[in-house]
């Protein structure tokens, strides 16, 4: 059923690859409004240019989540052009794990800016027109590193575990203005985040695990549907999904 998700206002950042764009595709099959935001301008353009092109309306705007005003103007955007935002996908997000000792600390800096700081960006930009609406629905994306850590993961877990803390106070602060929340935390995905990854040898056990176990990126995208298509009374607050073979 799609009753739930056709002519919703779906904003998506980190909607240029991967699981961002899987989820606009499929959300603008089911009769949604998308607006992308990348910084990749030239991708998500293509994606919107493919999305109307199968019938459907997508918005892209350029947005490095990093810049509150760049969030800012992109909820604003689809706010504009579509009258109202309904679901906000905190998507975007990089991984280059490495072990601390290495001290990596300009790629830490960047996990917290993009991770963490710009899920709060996000989240900023949208509850004005939400708490506003008395109506709403944020999707935050966590990891299964947000429930467990494993080798090179330390920083970048602590985004998703923290990422997980803003999502529950998010969730017992809004209930009151009909918001609805939701936390995904994604196990093996095969996308790009991998190529974030400088330290060789951390990068090739990672690529060669997810070679072998990862699922495809619209398994994530049937989540989102899943939980944005529940009715309006019903907030599906956690999903963790793997693949079936991941033990981790």
């Amino acid at each position: 059923m799609t009753d739930n998700i056709a002519a919703k206002t779906i904003v998506i950042t980190g909607a240029s690859s991967g699981m961002g764009a899987a989820a606009a595709r499929l959300l603008a099959a089911k009769g949604a409004n998308v607006v992308l935001g990348a910084r990749r301008a030239d991708r998500i353009d293509t994606l919107a240019a493919e999305i109307i092109d199968a019938g459907g309306k997508a918005t892209s705007v350029t947005t490095d989540v990093t810049r509150q005003d760049d969030l800012r103007t992109l909820v604003d955007t689809g706010v504009e052009i579509y009258g109202r935002i309904d679901v906000l996908i905190n998507n975007a997000g990089i991984m280059p794990l490495s072990p601390l000792e290495r001290l990596r600390v300009d790629e830490w800096d960047q996990m917290i800016d993009v991770n963490l700081k710009g899920v709060l960006y996000g989240i900023a930009a949208a509850l004005p027109h939400m708490t506003a609406q008395k109506s709403g629905h944020i999707v935050n994306v966590s990891s299964v590193a947000g429930h467990k850590l494993f080798g090179g993961s330390a920083v970048y877990s602590a985004t998703k575990f923290a990422v997980r803390a803003v999502s529950e106070g998010l969730r017992q602060e809004m209930a009151p203005y009909n918001i609805r929340t939701t936390i995904i935390s994604p196990g093996a995905v095969k996308t790009e985040l991998l190529e974030h990854i400088n330290e060789k040898d951390v990068q090739k056990a990672n690529q060669d695990y997810v070679g072998q176990v990862g699922v495809p990126a619209e398994t994530f995208a049937r989540m989102v549907a899943f939980a944005i298509n529940e009715p309006e009374d019903v907030a599906i607050n956690e999903i963790l999904f793997r693949p079936t073979a991941q033990e981790l």
